[in-house]
């Protein structure tokens, strides 16, 4: 087992994953969006892309078995166990301070972007893009006429998914700071995780 480590309340961390080694994603609390991204090592340019992912999975969500596939369509991680009810969304674009512009913020609000290019500077990287994330552990239902809703997690505290890595990469996480919506129960927390051999 690895070391357990923290991802702050409405911060981000990025890690390395080498090829065979699992990262498991700790929804401590139960009620924590985590936006999730990961790059292929040495080649930041490709990266996990979810109009790929939803193509081949013919899917709006992943499922346990899933991998998830590169804007090369190439498979990064695989998902090997998932003890929450899992929803993932794969629709919603990481939150950015202009969103929390649009949602009547007036000053600047932490957001997944930041977190996301931050995580990567902390080792040492810098991407000029934000990929869509893999949000997960975060509830939209989507209703038969498209409409969809932000709603509160469906996990438990302490639900997990475990991403086995197929090659190389960089795995960046972010507890999505979003306190005006219900995704988070209004009230972003830390969440986990562990990279294990």
């Amino acid at each position: 087992m690895g070391e357990r480590q923290t991802i702050p309340a409405r911060r981000g961390r990025a890690v390395r994953v080498a090829e065979g080694q699992a990262l498991r994603v700790i929804n401590s609390h139960g009620t924590q969006v985590v936006d999730f991204w990961a790059f292929v090592s040495g080649q930041m340019s490709e990266y996990v892309g979810m109009d790929q992912c939803r193509a081949t999975w013919s899917r709006l969500f992943p499922a346990t078995g899933d991998h998830l596939y590169s804007n090369h369509r190439r498979a990064i991680m695989t998902i090997e166990e998932d003890t929450s009810p899992g929803r993932h969304d794969t629709l919603m674009a990481p939150c950015d301070n202009e969103r929390y512009g649009l949602l009547g913020c007036t000053e600047y609000h932490d957001n997944c972007r930041d977190n996301m290019h931050a995580a990567l500077l902390d080792l040492g990287h810098v991407v000029p893009y934000t990929p869509a994330s893999l949000n997960l552990f975060m509830n939209i239902p989507w209703q038969e006429d498209g409409t969809l809703s932000f709603d509160p997690a469906l996990s438990k505290p302490g639900d997990h998914i475990l991403l086995r890595a197929r090659i190389d990469c960089i795995a960046v996480m972010s507890c999505c700071p979003q306190d005006i919506l219900a995704i988070n129960s209004q009230k972003p927390v830390e969440a986990h995780f562990e990279v294990i051999d």
